[in-house]
């Protein structure tokens, strides 16, 4: 489980003023010394990020961030950064000193539950005195869970002394601990399925995996590994073929499997050996419903229509690998598309946690399947582009609609596949 992808993990963040102790608590939960704590404010610049095993939870990721009230040039550019971790945070942690609760840490609590997020307060430092009794009292009335705790920089245990259980009852770990595991959104212990529901007990998914100059050495990229858990956990087959050995394999099947899943970039191959009565689709479609909004994704791949030469599209990655030469994000879709709409269009791409603060100026948004990230980031990035009314899609969607086989690759999803057929009725 420590090797669990960060975007299967729960992330919790850690908000609050400089030198409120979000670093020393950061270290006391995990027992190690991750974060470099001091009295100067100020001492965290970047997002500081630690997997761990929150058990009985399971993987989660902590996120430490710079203070809110940072200031100066510098500051401006860290507290950005802290801002951006908005986007991905299912359990949102405010810090605080005792009696000092104003702007900032109002402004972390309304933006956490802007976003429906999981919440708790930290009344860090509460060795120095205890937190306003109004204020306790207000926030048990919203049900925002409290904690007291004695973490700062004076407190500098060593590694021996922050793995032992014993070192913590008297800071409040434990207590913090609980609170982590009783305010933890329940559909991090119920993850949903990848494809298993489509694919059903005892039936089979044949899983068509390309192995290109992309693939990583020695491995499968990280959809085909889920995929692969994700059967065995419905209690069905995988079967795992190249996409040459496709047509082989389904004639050697005593039956017809439920579902073929190929990766995007074969997909013409893949519809062309696969019999019309075997559903298919892709692993970014997949993901498109696993980590965001099928619907609505599909609802922006239909945007590819209304595109013309000169218009402006953004290619969003969440991974940040170095582009080869027939790179599907900035060579194969460009193409396609480009072939579709009849003219140049202009294409801006986008890595990692970077995503533009004014999406305005696109016309379309396409998205990787998101593997890397948590769900919460995708559905973060699918609001803000429903907001500027900029259509967002993925890598899947537009690649079987650029290819004309749109319709085919939405069978697996009923719901998905009538709102297409809506649209088209309605166009035409």
């Amino acid at each position: 489980m420590e090797r669990t992808p960060k975007g299967l993990r729960l992330h919790i963040g850690l908000f609050g003023r400089r030198n409120v102790g979000k670093s020393s608590l950061l270290n006391a939960i995990t027992r190690q010394q991750v974060s470099i704590v001091s009295d100067v404010a100020g001492t965290t610049t970047d997002p500081v990020e630690k997997p761990m095993e929150l058990l009985p939870l399971g993987p989660v990721v902590f996120i430490d961030t710079a203070g809110i009230d940072d200031e100066g040039a510098l500051g401006e550019m860290r507290v950005a950064r802290t801002r951006k971790v908005f986007d991905r945070t299912d359990l949102g942690v405010v810090i605080a000193e005792p009696g000092v609760w104003g702007f900032f840490e109002q402004q972390i609590l309304d933006e956490l539950r802007s976003r429906n997020c999981a919440v708790i307060v930290v009344f860090n430092k509460s060795d120095l005195g205890e937190p306003d009794a109004a204020l306790v009292e207000r926030l048990k009335k919203e049900k925002v869970r409290t904690v007291r705790t004695v973490c700062s920089a004076a407190f500098r245990p060593s590694p021996e002394e922050l793995r032992a259980e014993a070192r913590t009852p008297n800071t409040g770990i434990l207590d913090f601990r609980q609170a982590l595991l009783d305010t933890a959104p329940a559909d991090s212990l119920n993850n949903p399925a990848i494809l298993a529901d489509l694919v059903g007990p005892g039936e089979m998914a044949v899983l068509v995996v390309p192995v290109d100059k992309e693939a990583p050495k020695g491995r499968l990229i990280v959809p085909q590994v889920q995929a692969i858990r994700d059967l065995i956990d419905g209690d069905a087959f995988a079967l795992v073929v190249k996409e040459r050995e496709l047509r082989e394999a389904l004639d050697r099947l005593k039956r017809p499997p439920k579902l073929v899943v190929t990766d995007s970039q074969a997909f013409l191959k893949v519809v062309a050996d696969t019999p019309r009565d075997i559903p298919l689709t892709s692993f970014s479609i997949l993901f498109a419903r696993y980590k965001g909004d099928l619907a609505e994704m599909v609802r922006g791949a239909l945007a590819c229509e209304s595109l013309k030469p000169g218009d402006r599209i953004l290619v969003a990655e969440a991974c940040s690998h170095h582009p080869i030469a027939e790179d599907i994000g900035r060579v194969k879709i460009p193409r396609w598309l480009t072939q579709l709409v009849g003219g140049k269009l202009h294409f801006d791409t986008m890595q990692g946690h970077d995503f533009p603060e004014d999406i305005a100026p696109y016309k379309l948004v396409i998205h990787c399947g998101a593997c890397m990230m948590n769900r919460r980031e995708m559905l973060t990035r699918i609001l803000r582009c429903k907001q500027a009314g900029v259509p967002i899609t993925n890598y899947g969607l537009v690649v079987a609609y650029s290819l004309g086989i749109f319709e085919r690759a939405l069978e697996p999803f009923p719901a998905a596949l009538e709102l297409y057929r809506e649209a088209v009725a309605g166009a035409s």
